[in-house]
């Protein structure tokens, strides 16, 4: 068990209610517009914009909204210049966290995810002291319901994944950043859709919490996860189902 599946599933839950808050906009206009300025704005060469987008049409933002983020990554239109910026912390229990984020001003940010972590139970660490812990890896989550293990197994492995590990309700997938999107076609074109798919930082091991650890720590994620600037989170806890409900 990770956790992280967990937490994936819970966000593919409450995915429609980001939305309305226009949470989700904000991101993918951030996340298209850094990807265009890094890679160029060709979705056909650049792997990461290409991502950002399909992640965009599946939150339903329009095709004008898309192509005005791109340009204003290369520069053809006018807009916010967003610097990366990923924060290193602690939670409760001693799990460590990655906070990847995009940003106009890093001294509000950094003032304000450090509020978020005192707040939480937290602590904001320095840089390189938990990012040792997780590896950049293709992540994807599967129901159950959708395949068995063994044929899941061989779809994935065959189409270049590094990895597929039990997680009660799910199947994770684990492959290199490279291999994401050859095994990601090959799990859709199997008629499976996926709960969660990105490229992400993976944690290496897991701490288990409980009770009001858990709560505390879940806290913590909705509160970081719901900050503007915050594209991801990555953690290495691991709370039971029943913890989860009950948050």
């Amino acid at each position: 068990m990770s956790g992280h599946s967990k937490w994936h599933s819970i966000k593919h839950k409450k995915g429609a209610l980001d939305a309305k808050r226009g949470k989700l906009f904000t991101k993918f206009i951030k996340e298209i517009t850094v990807a265009a300025r890094t890679g160029g704005g060709d979705p056909d060469a650049n792997a990461r914009l290409r991502k950002a987008i399909l992640d965009a049409k599946s939150g339903n933002m329009p095709n004008d909204t898309i192509e005005r983020a791109i340009r204003r990554g290369t520069g053809e239109e006018e807009g916010v210049n967003y610097e990366e910026i990923t924060y290193e912390g602690y939670g409760p229990g001693g799990v460590a966290l990655l906070i990847q984020s995009m940003t106009d001003n890093r001294n509000r940010t950094v003032a304000e995810i450090r509020h978020l972590f005192s707040k939480n139970g937290g602590n904001l660490g320095e840089s390189g002291s938990v990012g040792w812990m997780f590896e950049k890896k293709g992540y994807i989550v599967v129901d159950k319901a959708a395949k068995s293990e063994e044929e899941l197994f061989e779809l994935a492995i065959e189409a270049g994944a590094d990895d597929l590990r039990d997680d009660e309700d799910n199947f994770e997938i684990l492959t290199s950043p490279d291999a994401f999107e050859g095994v990601l076609a090959a799990i859709k074109g199997a008629g499976i859709e996926p709960q969660a798919a990105e490229v992400e930082m993976v944690p290496q091991n897991y701490i288990r919490l409980e009770g009001a650890d858990a709560r505390q720590m879940l806290k913590l994620m909705e509160a970081l996860e719901d900050h503007d600037d915050v594209q991801k989170v990555s953690a290495n806890f691991d709370i039971s189902e029943a913890d989860m409900a009950a948050a």
